[in-house]
């Protein structure tokens, strides 16, 4: 659980690796006066993020690292967050995994949303194995991240219905708006509010 501050919003990170559609909406649950957290940085493993738009756009900082060497990188990320307060990170559409060590000096306050109903379709192109599968739902999650893929304890998922005709855009489409709905309310959900 993430202990809120009375009244002060906690300090979050959003990480992305591409449009960051997620993180807009993140951005605005963020300005609510509900909102626990205030989204204070923006760091991204992908200079050419469409995401990173929307640092400048709303006066958030952001970092950019590049993944080479993973340890280092990681090291420089917690000063960074150390630096600026950081007590909660989002992940939305990260496309890097984080190592142990990482994850464990921010025990259970790093979250993630996956495009599935975890635990089905852990990973990568999820939509495209659902409808292989002949699967009659689909979804997405916001879970706790652990050291093992897409595998922490669920917060929230939220069903979608798979249409006769589907294809891997429409349910990405489908799921999309979902996981712009849920997101804000698993956060909410792990400050018991």
């Amino acid at each position: 659980m993430v202990k809120s501050t009375g009244y002060k919003k906690v300090k979050a990170a959003v990480f992305i690796s591409g449009t960051g559609s997620n993180l807009k909406s993140l951005i605005k649950f963020s300005k609510k006066k509900n909102s626990p957290i205030s989204i204070d940085l923006i760091i991204s493993n992908n200079p050419k993020a469409k995401g990173l738009k929307l640092g400048k756009v709303n006066k958030i900082k952001k970092k950019v690292f590049n993944f080479k060497n993973k340890n280092k990188i990681e090291n420089q990320i917690l000063s960074v967050l150390k630096h600026h307060k950081i007590k909660m990170i989002c992940l939305a559409g990260f496309m890097k995994i984080l190592s142990r060590n990482f994850i464990a000096k921010f025990k259970g306050k790093i979250l993630n949303i996956h495009p599935s109903l975890l635990p089905k379709y852990k990973g990568l192109n999820t939509h495209q194995r659902v409808l292989d599968n002949n699967e009659k739902y689909s979804g997405c999650t916001v879970h706790f991240v652990n050291s093992k893929l897409d595998s922490g304890k669920i917060i929230l998922q939220k069903k979608v219905k798979i249409s006769k005709n589907e294809t891997r855009d429409s349910l990405a489409k489908k799921v999309i708006i979902q996981e712009h709905k849920l997101y804000p309310k698993a956060i909410l959900k792990t400050f018991n509010l």
